[in-house]
């Protein structure tokens, strides 16, 4: 048992990852905002209700501005820090984006009522998080820097220490240990914590999904070795590819030194306004009972459960199902060809993805994807191993790779942006809409004149019927 006894926070993910995990991030602001006072009562940590793909979703699928949705949410949560995930040079969209898109983003997210920001970068390079840390600090928000967790020949304990030593040394104010695909084992997990608590000052916190069955157990170890702060998701929320539930965490740690003091009725009654939502996504099928499962595949082919149901839809799509366990077998053969990447968005679609073309046309690498060309040009950072030469040939010949910060190479992209959809803009935020997702915020910019036309129309009807000239 640790020495290091106090009592743990908890950062509840029923608002961001776990109905992104779940329900393919379908939550609308409708559904979240009657709940969000009686979140902001338990005394919870923070609260992560943004960023990730919550922005996309609200743009692409459900017609709503993801800015709209974060001040409604921060006007009912007056007690509460909201916290969002950020991925690095990539903001919350799939490329790396130019610093003054990075800086305007964070500026903006910041002033419309975010707290924590969680600084993540696919490949584990550092410089690739430089701009969005020191917009952060410049705002005066808090930068909570990630370790992305894998397994692989080349990371252990010593090497995410290190990282996260220089992530404190570059001003971040928290680490998290994101654990994307739940391979954390208990014992690990209190060995990487217990190391991290003796390298680091800063506060470290855990997050995890269940997808393999451990990840309860896992938090209990890394509460022992003397973690902070773990992220967890209201009962009906968790689970699967979900975060660990919150209530029997802190039904456990009751009475022990590390006691979260959180109220176990409040949260019930929390999980009461929920589990009707929850009956409602698996009777729509927006909730796969699959996904609520424990997937040892997990374990076996270190493949988070969002890659999982990507492979096996990109198969289906193909009429090649009964390839699965082929793609899972070519899954960790592409990672190590490609310099042994974390897998998380974006590394593990273009991973799953040039596994599953490798499987389907019968040769490997006969077909490349760009995405796959532009990790092996180094368009996406620095590899956590050097791809092998001869690799490196097969796959862009005599391109030269770039070896500097990527987004060094991207000319500023702000001005230009604001001047291609000038007749759209209704707030200052709209054009990081659009610098993100392009297309998908046009449709939503003209859906959303079209709507405000029809209210003025039907306005000025409804004045006419009652004032007649």
């Amino acid at each position: 048992m640790s020495t290091n006894q106090k009592p743990v926070k908890i950062t509840e993910t029923a608002l961001r990852d776990a109905h992104q995990s779940l329900i393919a991030t379908r939550m609308t602001t409708e559904q979240i905002l009657p709940i969000v006072e009686k979140l902001d009562q338990v005394g919870y940590h923070s609260l992560e209700a943004w960023g990730g793909a919550t922005f996309d979703a609200c743009l692409r699928f459900l017609n709503e501005d993801p800015w709209e949705r974060l001040r409604k949410i921060r006007e009912r949560a007056k007690n509460t820090k909201l916290q969002m995930l950020f991925r690095g040079q990539n903001i919350l969209g799939y490329k790396n984006y130019a610093d003054d898109v990075v800086e305007y983003f964070v500026q903006k997210s910041l002033a419309n009522g975010m707290d924590i920001i969680r600084i993540f970068d696919a490949l584990n390079d550092v410089r690739n998080l430089e701009c969005a840390i020191n917009a952060c600090q410049k705002e005066g928000g808090h930068v909570q820097a990630v370790v992305c967790y894998t397994i692989s020949p080349v990371h252990n304990v010593e090497n995410f220490v290190k990282m996260a030593k220089e992530l404190e040394e570059r001003g971040a104010d928290s680490i998290c240990i994101k654990d994307m695909a739940g391979l954390l084992l208990p014992y690990t997990a209190y060995e990487l914590v217990k190391a991290m608590k003796e390298t680091v000052k800063v506060p470290i916190q855990l997050h995890t999904h269940y997808t393999s069955g451990v990840a309860s157990m896992t938090y209990l170890k890394a509460i022992e070795a003397g973690v902070d702060v773990v992220d967890c998701a209201i009962s009906p929320m968790s689970l699967g590819t979900s975060q660990p539930p919150t209530e029997p965490l802190v039904a456990t740690l009751q009475g022990t030194p590390y006691d979260t003091g959180l109220n176990l009725d409040l949260l019930s009654e929390i999980a009461d306004y929920f589990r009707p939502l929850r009956e409602e996504y698996l009777a729509s099928g927006l909730l796969n009972p699959k996904m609520l499962g424990v997937d040892v595949n997990t374990l076996l082919y270190q493949v988070p459960g969002g890659m999982l149901s990507n492979l096996v839809s990109q198969l289906k799509q193909q009429g090649k199902e009964d390839q699965l366990e082929e793609v899972l077998k070519e899954v960790p053969r592409v990672r190590e060809d490609l310099g042994f990447p974390p897998l998380v968005t974006p590394s593990s679609q273009i991973v799953g993805t040039q596994a599953v073309l490798n499987v389907i046309m019968g040769e490997r690498y006969k077909m490349v994807t760009k995405e796959t060309k532009g990790i092996v040009k180094g368009e996406y950072g620095t590899t956590p191993v050097p791809i092998k030469e001869e690799f490196v040939k097969k796959i862009i010949g005599d391109e030269e790779q770039i070896t500097c910060r990527p987004a060094d190479l991207i000319k500023p992209e702000l001005d230009a942006m604001r001047e291609q959809i000038k007749e759209y803009i209704e707030q200052d935020e709209d054009v990081l809409s659009y610098a993100l997702f392009d297309q998908v915020a046009v449709k939503f910019f003209e859906k959303r004149r079209a709507e405000k036309y029809k209210l003025d129309h039907d306005l000025a009807n409804m004045e006419e019927m009652t004032h007649p000239v």
